[in-house]
């Protein structure tokens, strides 16, 4: 009977609010699809990638036997393993800025589901999520952190913990757009501290660090660092939207 009136109230929603792209807003088959056209504008990440970046390779002769890109056989990232979703298009630029600064929360479904299909190897059972912060009032203005989102998503579709306030950030840190890779380190140094409340639930345990988009890494670093001071050692990185390390893509962006 649930299940009758369940339908029910979808296909009056669908007769009231048409599905629509989430993009461009043509018609679609349900809600939080994207059309034909602009799924093609997409780029998913499929392999061959890095194992420890994310970044995707046009061969596997690209990676070492371990699996990783040139760049990080000689300097391994802080985190174990990364998994990105899509390339930092203009599509996928368009759905996570639109979740990220326009309301547009259902966008976070949609991106957690490849999320979820990317990381499926890092996504275990028993592994927690743990959402990169947003400092207080940040979080004040914007009503919501976009990551927490996310993770919730990826959580449910896999049947995962989330620990939403592992970690909080110390101050507001400047945004990090048009910063080089270096600055970016400075300006995240010590922003991140860990709660000790989550340090007997996680002790032990495979941490996954979500959020919607790795560039220089820095953010994610300070994460990591915060989560090893605790105790925590086993910790991926998942992300929704992957800047290539490429001088022709714009890494000027909001943080």
């Amino acid at each position: 009977m649930q299940m009758k009136i369940r339908k029910l109230g979808t296909a009056l929603l669908d007769v009231l609010y048409p599905p629509s792209c989430l993009l461009c807003g043509a018609d679609v088959a349900q809600h939080g699809l994207t059309c034909v056209s602009c799924f093609g504008r997409l780029q998913p990440i499929t392999h061959p990638f890095c194992d420890a970046c994310g970044a995707p390779q046009s061969s596997q002769e690209n990676l070492g036997r371990t699996g990783l890109c040139a760049a990080c056989e000689q300097h391994h990232p802080a985190w174990q393993h990364a998994r990105a979703a899509f390339v930092y298009t203009a599509a996928a630029r368009d759905l996570i800025l639109q979740l990220k600064y326009a309301d547009r929360i259902e966008n976070a479904r949609f991106l957690a589901q490849r999320m979820a299909q990317i990381g499926q190897d890092i996504l275990q059972p028993g592994t927690v999520l743990v959402p990169v912060p947003v400092h207080r009032w940040r979080l004040l203005r914007r009503r919501y952190n976009q990551a927490a989102l996310l993770a919730n998503e990826v959580a449910r579709i896999k049947h995962l913990q989330v620990a939403p306030d592992a970690l909080m950030r110390t101050r507001a840190t400047t945004k990090l757009a048009g910063f080089s890779r270096k600055e970016r380190q400075q300006e995240m140094q010590s922003a991140m501290t860990f709660k000790p409340k989550w340090q007997q639930k996680l002790q032990g345990r495979s941490v996954v660090l979500v959020d919607d988009l790795l560039t220089t890494g820095a953010t994610a670093t300070a994460c990591v660092q915060a989560l090893h001071l605790a105790g925590v050692h086993d910790i991926s990185l998942l992300v929704a939207g992957l800047v290539p390390a490429r001088p022709e893509v714009d890494i000027n962006l909001p943080e």
